[in-house]
């Protein structure tokens, strides 16, 4: 099984310094790891081409012009350039454990999709980890000496606890999952038309496409207790367009259809 990294990111090449560098030293090191560059300018080519030089896997910058928030047609692109069989998706501020893609690879099964958690980091803890330019692999007590600072929101994720027939307790279950720690084969992306191009602005394509993965007969699987990300605090990004999305997401669950009108085939 061949494993591809999809990160989606923009303009933040400071956070998406650390997501590699959280990348770059993975007990489980097949895989690669393409960039899903929704627009940004050349400060974030300028840190990918440093990286290829540093990394021992195959690092690809898939781009495309800004024209605003347009996720879904970059993580599309992502999707067509991967080799992998297995997509793991990652956002560009998050950075993860050493085990992430190991405890990936584990709870990947046939059918199944893995939805995991995210940390939130706090404003003053994010710029103090920005600043140093880099990370260190701290054990659980470390992050649990954080979580009672309140520089992290949480602590109990970071655990790491064999659930068994529970990961798949709610197989159906949309709400929650994000692409910021999603796990897919990308059969079943392709299968579904990837995600809905139509979806523009801030909001709720992951929502859509794993809606119609379970639509499909793809199953939901947690990946609590296993492999949660940390995620740098940021301002809002401007959501003008989710009161349009949230419309829109409201049509498909009313709907039946399984592949995206506007997706990978770029269906009408």
């Amino acid at each position: 099984m061949k494993i591809s990294l999809i990160i989606t990111t923009y303009n933040w090449p400071q956070a998406l310094d650390l997501t590699l560098m959280s990348l770059q030293n993975q007990t489980d090191t097949d895989f690669e790891i393409i960039i899903a560059d929704d627009g940004s300018d050349d400060r974030t080519k300028h840190l990918i081409e440093s990286w290829q030089q540093k990394l021992k896997q195959t690092l690809q910058h898939v781009w495309q012009e800004d024209d605003g928030f347009r996720a879904a047609k970059i993580r599309n692109k992502a999707i067509e350039a991967a080799s992998g069989d297995y997509l793991i998706f990652l956002d560009g501020d998050c950075f993860v454990k050493k085990n992430f893609v190991k405890q990936h690879v584990h709870l990947a099964e046939k059918n199944y999709f893995v939805v995991g958690q995210r940390i939130l980091c706090s404003e003053k803890f994010s710029e103090e980890l920005l600043n140093k330019k880099k990370l260190i692999s701290h054990p659980n007590l470390y992050w649990l000496k954080c979580r009672c600072q309140n520089k992290i929101n949480r602590f109990l994720p970071l655990i790491i606890f064999p659930l068994g027939f529970f990961r798949k307790f709610f197989p159906r279950k949309w709400q929650g999952a994000k692409t910021c720690n999603l796990g897919a084969w990308k059969n079943d992306l392709i299968c579904v038309n990837g995600f809905d191009e139509s979806f523009q602005g801030w909001g709720y394509e992951d929502s859509d496409c794993v809606i119609r993965l379970i639509r499909s007969g793809i199953y939901r699987k947690t990946a609590r207790f296993a492999a949660p990300v940390f995620h740098l605090w940021h301002k809002f990004l401007d959501r003008a367009k989710e009161i349009e999305n949230k419309k829109r997401l409201q049509e498909v669950l009313q709907a039946d259809y399984v592949q995206a009108r506007q997706g990978l085939n770029k269906i009408t």
